[in-house]
């Protein structure tokens, strides 16, 4: 199933990606009178699971048998006004050089385990929402990256059971301000700035994705691809990633794992051919199964 965060007046509102367009799942249980089975909000069906999802797979099919009689429970997704897939992780948790090609072009060492760093809240974009370009920094690059949305409390989980914890998965964009990222042996700062963690458009549950490390992707900037490649070409794979920080900190339902991007990024070009993002830019990030993520970047005010 596709999940998606839209918002109408102000209000954040589920929706459910159909072939008869975006089911408005808010009016739906109206009209269907359902409205107390069904989750109202993202996070309500990642925290219910299996059993949420199944009151979304009947309540979408009631309203596509009775569309004639029920109003407008469908719309139509181009008009639409996107939030975050994921509008309140409690952890944004990011993997750092975790494709070894990327590795290579960094001119970094081939980590040993997963590098760790995290972002907050205030990173969060949507699909089609406009990115302010920090005026503290010159560099601003694009990473495409998976992202992993976390169902299940997990503690000390096994490898062979990490993914079992895994909700499903969204396309993200680990926006960077190398200049910033750089000035310390830290990269908390430049990896913080205001909307510098687009995700979406849709949360893709796991059933639909079957193994998370055999799709391609792409970063694209202005109809030119910068980044192809494959999510096989991850050092650490999801569910070593899963495992691992689950053996360090409890991972809890919504909790979101950026996890990491391959070769292809202006840091990795060399220095007389960098040409970072600028205004007016427009950046798509593509997984197989998961969508298209487009924001345009702008100057920040």
């Amino acid at each position: 199933m596709k999940l998606l965060t839209f918002t109408e007046q102000g209000a954040e509102r589920l929706g459910v990606k159909t072939e008869q367009g975006i089911l408005d799942v808010a009016a739906a249980s109206v009209a269907c009178k359902g409205s107390a089975s069904v989750p109202q909000n993202i996070h309500q069906v990642i925290e219910g699971g299996a059993e949420a999802v199944e009151a979304l797979h009947r309540l979408a099919d009631e309203a596509i048998s009775r569309a004639a009689e029920l109003g407008p429970v469908f719309l139509d997704e181009a008009e639409l006004t996107f939030a975050p897939a994921v509008t309140s992780p409690g952890k944004i948790l990011c993997i750092g050089l975790n494709y070894r090609k990327h590795a290579e072009e960094s001119n970094a060492a081939i980590p040993e385990v997963p590098i760790l760093f995290s972002k907050f809240n205030n990173t969060l974009a949507a699909h089609g929402e406009a990115v302010p370009l920090p005026i503290a920094s010159e560099k601003v690059d694009y990473e495409a990256e998976l992202a992993i949305v976390i169902g299940k409390e997990a503690k000390h989980v096994t490898e062979e059971e990490a993914l079992s914890y895994v909700f499903g998965y969204c396309a993200a964009n680990d926006l960077s301000a190398r200049d910033l990222q750089m000035r310390t042996g830290q990269w908390l700062l430049g990896k913080t700035c205001d909307k510098f963690a687009p995700l979406g458009p849709y949360l893709v549950t796991a059933d639909e994705i079957g193994n998370p490390n055999e799709l391609d992707m792409k970063c694209i900037v202005n109809g030119e691809v910068r980044q192809h490649s494959n999510t096989s070409d991850m050092i650490f794979s999801c569910k070593e990633i899963v495992s691992y920080v689950s053996r360090h900190m409890t991972l809890l339902p919504g909790d979101v794992i950026l996890t990491g991007t391959p070769e292809g990024v202006m840091l990795g070009y060399p220095a007389d051919k960098q040409s970072f993002l600028k205004a007016g830019d427009r950046v798509t990030i593509e997984i197989e199964k998961l969508g298209s993520l487009t924001n345009l970047m702008v100057r920040e005010q």
